[in-house]
């Protein structure tokens, strides 16, 4: 079936980077938009970038613009997400997404209900 495997997840002072990882297989990685989505305790999980499947949209949230930046390598079927300037408000369990491009990279972060496959998560802690 469908897998979406995250890592690089940690712990990192505020101020540290990380880069995740999204390693997909058994799709057709070339036809998705594929997305970060994020859910700390107590909260409904929300979009935080997403990138169409040729790479030419993208959307972020506005708590990570200037700090975070998505990218894609069809060729690896994987998708990254670099993070600067993290913050404790970053902490959070982050999850990759793909959907098949029926939607907008912007209607595809903010509805997480339209997400045909979710990976399972890897956990992101900004602590000092």
């Amino acid at each position: 079936q469908v897998q979406l495997v995250e890592s690089g997840g940690g712990l990192v002072q505020p101020g540290g980077s990380l880069r995740l990882s999204c390693a997909a297989s058994r799709f057709t990685f070339d036809y998705y938009s594929i997305g970060w989505f994020r859910q700390a305790p107590g909260k409904e999980r929300e979009g935080v970038s997403c990138i169409s499947s040729n790479e030419r949209r993208t959307y972020y949230a506005d708590s990570v613009k200037g700090r975070f930046t998505i990218s894609r390598d069809n060729a690896k079927n994987t998708v990254y997400l670099q993070m600067n300037s993290l913050k404790p408000e970053d902490t959070a369990v982050y999850y990759c997404a793909a959907e098949r491009g029926v939607n907008t990279v912007q209607t595809m972060c903010i509805t997480p209900a339209v997400v045909d496959y979710w990976g399972q998560g890897t956990q992101v802690t900004v602590s000092s």
